[in-house]
């Protein structure tokens, strides 16, 4: 798999052949089987440890709930955040369980080991109907390093495979790549429609298509920038992923920090983008700070006062981007256009989203915390999905081959 964060040329970062559908849960011999379901329920805590957003376990549900419904035995693994292949409490999948016990309406069990005999005893005690889940498969070093002696273990808890982890399914990690090489494997209903959704975007986007690509990690960013061109007719930067482009163009942008050494990709990236017909749009005006008197002020980007960082794009960006928003057929976003974190810096992001409403088609968003900042800013319901994914969903809007999905057996 590709690591993340050095730039590639982008002619090689354009469009390529995807993965084809996979079969589904649905078409899976379930009653009275074990079977083994790979969940991504990484989800953010409170600091008493209790879940703090839940969606990712919600949309697993249906999933489970057929397997449940069916008179299976369902094993459900995990990761939660990284505790290093070593056992931390800290990361312990209890306040998980607790969560999925309350949406089933059952108790879910939890096995207190991964692959030992607590857990081998723990499933041997399953009957059909029941759920059970097993620690944080971080604690177990053989995770990450994708052992394939660890994965045999894995698999031996189960009679089939289901991967509904769409946002490991970039990473070759055993309980994603390896235990589907031992049993027969299925995609689960969640995976099935990330494929099916985030495929629209990818590979048959109805015209005019705008992608409205915000946040930082410019770098690690710019092959997501490089698959648009030629497939989005226009493509809005915001963020600080817009500096450097900014910077290229000769804009004065105060003491706002420019990531460097992207000199050569970004004036690569301009010649493609006209080269391949992508109208690309940058901001005009920020929204700027005084870090140390808190002031703030609207400035065009190419007078940016001495002193002062760039925040959020301003009223007239804004103005632009969702001007180039409401004619569009088909949206796709990813990131911020300011630090949507602060209230004083939202409004630039909430803006621009708020212009969906105003254009009737497909709207997708992905990436970590996309989710969170639309139902924060108040425009999670103009989008009509949502992905579970951070990083599988910008490898695979990238067209990146997804070693979890590439594993799994296409539908008939």
């Amino acid at each position: 798999m590709r690591r993340r964060g050095a730039p590639k040329t982008f002619r090689a970062a354009l469009l390529r052949p995807g993965v084809s559908g996979k079969r589904t849960v649905g078409d899976a011999p379930v009653r009275g089987r074990r079977v083994l379901v790979r969940v991504d329920f990484n989800v953010p805590q409170l600091p008493n440890g209790q879940v703090a957003d839940d969606r990712r376990i919600t949309e697993a549900m249906p999933t489970i709930e057929h397997l449940r419904a069916h008179g299976a035995k369902t094993v459900l693994m995990t990761h939660l955040g990284r505790p290093d292949g070593r056992r931390n409490p800290k990361y312990s999948l209890r306040p998980v369980v607790h969560r999925v016990s309350a949406l089933l309406g059952q108790p879910v069990g939890l096995a207190e080991d991964i692959v030992g005999y607590q857990a081998i005893e723990a499933v041997a005690r399953m009957k059909p109907g029941d759920v059970l889940m097993l620690e944080n498969l971080r604690f177990h070093p053989g995770e990450e390093a994708n052992d394939p002696a660890f994965a045999g273990q894995l698999s031996r808890l189960g009679d089939l495979f289901v991967e509904e982890a769409f946002g490991s399914v970039h990473r070759a990690h055993a309980s994603t790549v390896g235990v589907p090489q031992h049993l027969p494997a299925f995609a689960g209903f969640l995976l099935d429609r990330e494929v099916r959704e985030l495929s629209r975007i990818r590979d048959q986007p109805t015209p005019p298509y705008v992608a409205i690509v915000g946040g930082a990690k410019v770098r690690d960013k710019l092959p997501l920038l490089a698959s648009f061109l030629g497939r989005a007719q226009t493509l809005l930067i915001g963020g600080a992923l817009a500096f450097p482009f900014l910077a290229a163009r000769g804009a004065r942008l105060g003491a706002t920090p420019v990531e460097e050494g992207l000199e050569a990709a970004v004036a690569e990236f301009f010649t493609e983008a006209e080269r391949l017909g992508t109208r690309v749009l940058l901001p005009v005006d920020l929204i700027a700070e005084d870090p140390e008197q808190h002031r703030v002020v609207t400035a065009p980007v190419d007078a940016v006062p001495e002193g002062l960082l760039g925040r959020d794009v301003g009223p007239e960006t804004a103005r632009r981007f969702a001007e180039a928003i409401v004619g569009s057929k088909t949206v796709f976003w990813n990131g911020p256009l300011g630090l949507a974190e602060d209230p004083r810096f939202a409004e630039g992001t909430r803006s621009v989203l708020a212009a969906l409403a105003r254009a009737p088609g497909t709207h997708v968003a992905a990436g970590g915390d996309s989710a969170r900042i639309a139902r924060d800013l108040g425009v999670y319901g103009e989008f009509s999905f949502i992905s579970t994914g951070g990083g599988a969903a910008l490898e695979f809007v990238e067209g990146e081959n997804l070693p979890g999905l590439a594993v799994l057996p296409d539908a008939n």
